[in-house]
């Protein structure tokens, strides 16, 4: 990975955004992840507010087994999810951002949870090491 914060890893390409964003939903079907939800935060922004903002979008990301898995374990954790994957404009690069799935879950405290999570980061990281 590029970039890693407490919540969120990252890799910073040098594409072009449209062509980075088809990449990031190719690598996440490979990797069993269907996008259930999109928020194109420049033109919300420009809708709602009136103001010029970067290309930049969220797509909600969910591998349904495992996602399947974790809510029959604890059916609270579905404010967690789906996972988002951010795709932005950095200058002349593209930034592919995911949430670390780990970090959140470790508020649940639940062992078989968290073991999935790991399952979900694994699989998010070749998604994006894969771009």
């Amino acid at each position: 990975m590029d970039r890693q914060t407490p919540y969120s890893f990252s890799r910073v390409l040098s594409l072009p955004y449209e062509e980075t964003l088809a990449k990031v939903r190719e690598a996440l079907k490979s990797e069993g992840f269907g996008v259930l939800t999109e928020i194109d935060v420049k033109k919300t922004v420009k809708e709602k507010l009136n103001k010029d903002f970067r290309k930049y979008i969220i797509l909600g990301a969910c591998n349904p087994p495992l996602a399947h898995q974790v809510l029959e374990t604890e059916p609270e954790v579905g404010v967690f999810l789906p996972c988002n994957v951010l795709v932005y404009e950095e200058g002349s690069k593209t930034v592919v951002s995911a949430m670390d799935p780990e970090a959140a879950m470790i508020l649940v405290k639940n062992d078989k949870v968290n073991e999935v999570a790991k399952q979900v980061r694994r699989k998010m990281e070749k998604a994006l090491n894969a771009l």
